[in-house]
């Protein structure tokens, strides 16, 4: 058993707690996603800092594919 880290990439806090909430409900997972603000190298404004939603995948069975486009509703992508 592989354990693999997939991370999320979203514009702002709401649509990485959106994501994060429909995660888990659509996927079993093994914990809940964390939400870590990634603040850009020489960023004044806070608010634009982008949020990653980190999903623990230890059996290495979520679909990176569906990951993606659950991320790209949202105008994110999987990193």
């Amino acid at each position: 058993m592989t354990d693999v880290r997939h991370v999320l990439v979203l514009p702002d806090r709401d649509a990485a707690e959106e994501v994060a909430a429909e995660l888990a409900g659509r996927f079993s997972l093994a914990e809940e996603p964390r939400l870590v603000r990634d603040a850009l190298a020489g960023e004044d404004d806070a608010e634009d800092a982008q949020w990653l939603v980190v999903v623990e995948d230890p059996a290495a069975g979520l679909d990176p594919a569906a990951l993606d486009a659950l991320a790209g509703a949202y105008d994110g992508w999987l990193e």
